[in-house]
């Protein structure tokens, strides 16, 4: 499916996003100033309205005192759940893992399972999946100053208004729980993809390759992690076929022997 065209609205929309975050940089701006653009971002962006879909200082009820996250975003079909809980920080500040437990542990305390943390120029989305214990999984992340025009644009649509409403983020969570390296590397090196390999190595330079072979080419491809989950995976090689064996020829009785045969020429000729 083609992306969509990047229109004249959302380039401006960025270019203005990245224009106010510049502007607080230069002014070193604090957390309440950053917390101001980052809103209007949502609101000019990615198409939130402030009044209905944000609720700032969120209160998150959990073990002892009540805490507050800084935005929740909730639509009007679940305004019970927040569906992201967003994590603001002052624009000179770098993100880091303490800020991300903190806000991860505000989603898993109101069953959550969306996290964005940012300070405005980056942006970290990730997935909360709740196990014992609960696991926080980095989705996407991207740089408003940095990244280009296009890249900004799909990455904002992941988090905007439309794309929540339309539960896109639990499809983007279907696909990539799917997509896991286990599941990829046990495709890769079943025996139905190592046969088709085989056929088309053979097919495409005429050469006879062993599946043991395409194995250990397909080991090479891999980085540490991939070759990690390929040792959990089951490779299935192809058998082979044993080779049929050669017809054997029907032999016509004889029913005459040589001496007979032999007797009738004479015969013939006398």
């Amino acid at each position: 499916m083609a992306k969509p065209a990047l229109d004249k609205q959302t380039k401006k929309a960025i270019q203005d996003a990245r224009a106010m975050m510049d502007q607080v940089i230069k002014m070193d701006g604090n957390e309440a100033e950053t917390r101001r653009r980052i809103e209007r971002i949502f609101e000019s962006l990615m198409g939130y309205d402030a009044f209905k879909h944000i609720t700032r200082e969120h209160a998150i009820h959990g073990i002892g005192d009540t805490e507050h996250c800084d935005f929740a975003i909730v639509t009007e079909d679940k305004p019970q759940v927040p569906a992201i809980l967003i994590e603001i920080k002052r624009v000179s500040i770098e993100l880091a893992t303490k800020q991300l437990k903190q806000a991860a542990s505000y989603a898993i305390n109101i069953g959550c399972e969306w996290v964005v943390l940012t300070n405005g120029i980056t942006w970290q989305l990730y997935h909360i999946t709740f196990g014992q214990p609960p696991e926080t999984t980095l989705i996407e992340a991207w740089n408003l100053m940095n990244d280009d025009i296009p890249v900004l644009a799909d990455k904002f649509r992941i988090i905007s208004y439309k794309n929540v409403k339309r539960s896109g983020l639990k499809i983007l969570w279907e696909k990539r729980n799917v997509l896991t390296p286990y599941n990829v590397t046990r495709l890769l090196l079943s025996e139905e993809s190592i046969s088709m390999v085989k056929r088309g190595i053979k097919k495409n330079t005429g050469v006879n390759v062993t599946p043991e072979e395409i194995v250990r080419s397909i080991r090479h491809l891999f980085n540490e992690a991939a070759l990690s989950e390929m040792e959990k995976v089951k490779i299935c090689l192809p058998v082979k076929k044993p080779a049929k064996p050669a017809p054997v020829k029907k032999i016509e009785p004889v029913t005459k022997t040589i001496i007979e045969q032999a007797e009738e020429v004479i015969n013939q000729t006398q």
